[in-house]
């Protein structure tokens, strides 16, 4: 507590890349431009397309959405860090960092079990389903989902002003995530680490129990069709949300409910690379681009464009 309080990081990134780092700046970049193109496109086609005014891409318009603000907090200040071989940012821009990406992390939890809840309603009770499913409980939903979102993140920031960070200065990773920022606190931080675990834990476990049930449901529902294109076609439209929530929730299960000591730092970085840049890369492609909807939606615009040309 003597000690001076930090008011600088130093981010590490990828060490030891040398003649490779352009490479890899060039790649991740791509890869950003390419996911922020991808989601963009989605919301677009979402907000001006009759055909895709259903639930399940009001959902997926949100989705995108928080894709974007995950992404787009994390890459650009990485591709700065790979590019200089490191980077320094001001704590309490770190801890900002911190807190948009907890935010969107949690709130694309929160998403997924609704769009899972969505799916298992559309399969399993498709009578009820525009009944149940109505605007105003798709509104209340996505309400529900950020607000959660941004609220549980402002806890552990909250707890966080009252830290005494004096030192080393030095994340081992390539953006300020909550572990290696609480290792730089020379006061007690297990009420913050007790109280990311506990809502971590929850945030993880509890949506994910409830979107197995919901597709325990669906899938003895599929096993009810008697027609093998039926069945095949149904499963299509929830085939790709569940490759989605089973690479997002596995990444933060390993890497938040996991305890760390069963994983090195650059395992670390590996699994955080996941659901950071990956999984918002891969969301409007198997998840989205393959959609037959919107696949028609966008030869029609295409088509569009072209006559005016």
């Amino acid at each position: 507590m003597n000690g001076t309080r930090i008011t600088e990081i130093i981010l590490l990134g990828f060490e030891n890349l040398q003649d490779f780092k352009y490479f890899v700046f060039f790649l991740f970049l791509v890869i950003y431009i390419v996911t922020i193109t991808g989601n963009v496109l989605i919301i677009l086609l979402v907000l001006t397309s009759y055909r895709l005014r259903s639930p399940m891409f009001f959902f997926l318009g949100h989705l995108s959405f928080s894709d974007m603000l995950l992404t787009s907090n994390i890459v650009p200040s990485m591709l700065h860090v790979i590019l200089s071989e490191g980077g320094i940012v001001l704590l309490g821009g770190c801890i900002t960092q911190f807190f948009l990406y907890g935010s969107s992390a949690t709130t694309e939890c929160l998403l997924l079990s609704a769009m899972s809840y969505d799916r298992y309603l559309a399969i399993c009770k498709p009578l009820h389903y525009t009944a149940i499913m109505d605007l105003k409980l798709c509104f209340y939903l996505v309400i529900i989902c950020w607000s959660l979102g941004f609220a549980i993140t402002l806890i552990p920031v909250f707890l966080m002003q009252t830290l005494w960070f004096c030192g080393p200065n030095v994340i081992d990773h390539f953006f300020c995530d909550l572990g290696p920022l609480l290792e730089l606190s020379c006061s007690d931080a297990s009420v913050v680490k007790y109280e990311v675990f506990v809502f971590s834990s929850l945030l993880t476990v509890i949506p994910f129990v409830l979107i197995t049930i919901t597709y325990v449901y669906i899938f003895l529902t599929i096993l009810r069709i008697t027609s093998s294109t039926g069945r095949q076609k149904t499963f299509s439209t929830c085939s790709s949300h569940l490759a989605v929530v089973c690479t997002y929730y596995g990444a933060l299960f390993v890497m938040y409910v996991v305890p760390s000591r069963g994983h090195s730092l650059n395992m670390n970085k590996v699994v955080s690379l996941m659901y950071t840049v990956v999984t918002p890369l891969f969301n409007p492609i198997i998840y989205s681009l393959r959609n037959q909807e919107i696949k028609l939606v966008m030869k029609k615009y295409i088509s569009v464009c072209k006559k005016k040309r």
